[in-house]
């Protein structure tokens, strides 16, 4: 139900739990979802920290990013983990979901990874946001919304994020979001920056060697 892409990165290690709940997600999703299984990205370095390249999160062993490029039906080759693109969600001018392309079946994954209590976050680009609020407008149940939060980037894969393991004296939870839906103000301001993106500030101090 799940295969993990880009081998040679070395970044799919994370805390037992995160590795149990994206099992979970890849054989729930399968048997309930019409989801074919996981094409799994990054997770952590095996001893977390930060990374040379990518991410500023993902480096305490709590994050997963999901492919929203369905699994096919056989098992990739190394080369095929390291070479196979993932395909964007989004439509050309970027503030909405190519039908062509989406599909109920990511709406229910979706759902699925953030109707779990362990996780906290689902982060998805604002348009995919926008798919899932117009595909819920009548549902009943829509409490899973609110996890999940549009920001940049991820318009072809998913975030995971979870709560802090018990036992784990030391990790900070994150603040809750907020507990309307985010279909609201929220988005229609995400959007309008998709339309017009802000200007660049000037540029931080330079790293140190």
């Amino acid at each position: 139900a799940w295969q993990a892409m880009r081998l040679s990165r070395n970044r799919n290690w994370g805390h037992p739990e995160l590795v149990a709940l994206v099992k979970k997600l890849g054989v729930e999703a399968q048997n309930h979802d019409g989801w074919p299984g996981l094409l799994v990205g990054d997770l952590s370095q095996p001893r977390g920290g930060p990374m040379l390249t990518g991410h500023a999160s993902h480096q305490v062993g709590l994050d997963a990013d999901v492919w929203l490029t369905p699994m096919p039906n056989r098992r990739l080759t190394e080369k095929e983990r390291e070479d196979l693109s993932a395909t964007s969600m989004l439509s050309a001018e970027r503030t909405s979901v190519d039908p062509k392309i989406w599909t109920d079946a990511h709406a229910r994954l979706l759902k699925r990874a953030a109707s779990y209590l362990a996780v906290e976050r689902v982060l998805v680009h604002p348009a995919i946001k926008k798919a899932l609020c117009d595909a819920t407008a009548k549902d009943k149940d829509r409490t899973w919304l609110h996890k999940v939060r549009p920001i940049w980037g991820h318009h072809y894969h998913f975030h995971i994020r979870i709560a802090c393991p018990k036992g784990s004296a030391n990790c900070e939870p994150q603040p809750s979001p907020a507990d309307d839906d985010g279909c609201g103000t929220e988005l229609t301001h995400w959007l309008a920056l998709v339309k017009t993106p802000p200007k660049p500030g000037p540029p931080g101090p330079a790293k140190p060697p």
